[in-house]
């Protein structure tokens, strides 16, 4: 199903799409203060980017929801939205540890100090947590991150649900503070950026 919105378009992707959502994420976030914390060497980090994203995007196209904007005229993606209901158990990415010590290299240890910080942090109770906002470079600021942002909590709003996020920029975090939520706790990672931890209640 397609939703037209001005010069773009809103969808849910089938799995056939999900190297170009890939592609976009390692774009998008590949030069953020994540990833240079996870793996400074600019190089090497752009060559993993693509195999990292890969992984969590075959992910959330088996057990969440994933949409994306797209320009009109030319489909070319320009956003990607990866939600994780977690209204149930979601079992981990496919033979995660092995994959991700075969795409990190020498940012394994980072790569498992970020989720071990990431899980230490996350709520329990019925919510979906939002793991990946990305719009490509050339477009941000666009109003695609709240774009895609009010198509799910549309979702979420009717059915009563909350949602969690984690925040890797200031701007990031003031984007979601825009769109009702609010700093629950904040990661530091060692000798890296901070992470701030988001909560959005349903609203009426």
């Amino acid at each position: 199903m397609s939703y037209a919105v001005k010069d773009l378009v809103i969808r849910d992707l089938a799995p056939v799409d999900a190297p170009d959502i890939a592609r976009l994420l390692a774009v998008a976030m590949h030069d953020g203060a994540v990833g240079r914390w996870m793996q400074p060497d600019t190089a090497a980090r752009h060559r993993g980017s693509y195999d990292y994203f890969a992984i969590h995007v075959e992910h959330a196209l088996r057990f969440g929801d994933v949409y994306t904007t797209a320009e009109g005229d030319t489909g070319r993606l320009t956003g990607a939205a990866l939600w994780f209901p977690r209204t149930s158990a979601v079992p981990s990415p496919l033979d995660y540890d092995r994959r991700l010590k075969e795409v990190a290299g020498d940012a394994y240890d980072r790569a498992c100090q970020l989720d071990a910080a990431l899980d230490a942090e996350h709520p329990t109770g019925d919510h979906h947590y939002l793991a990946f906002l990305a719009v490509r470079p050339d477009r941000q600021g666009c109003g695609l991150g709240s774009t895609l942002l009010r198509r799910h909590h549309r979702r979420l709003d009717a059915a009563g649900l909350p949602a969690y996020l984690e925040a890797n920029d200031p701007r990031g975090r003031d984007l979601y503070l825009r769109h009702g939520y609010q700093v629950r706790s904040v990661i530091d990672l060692p000798d890296g950026p901070p992470l701030w931890c988001m909560w959005r209640s349903p609203m009426d």
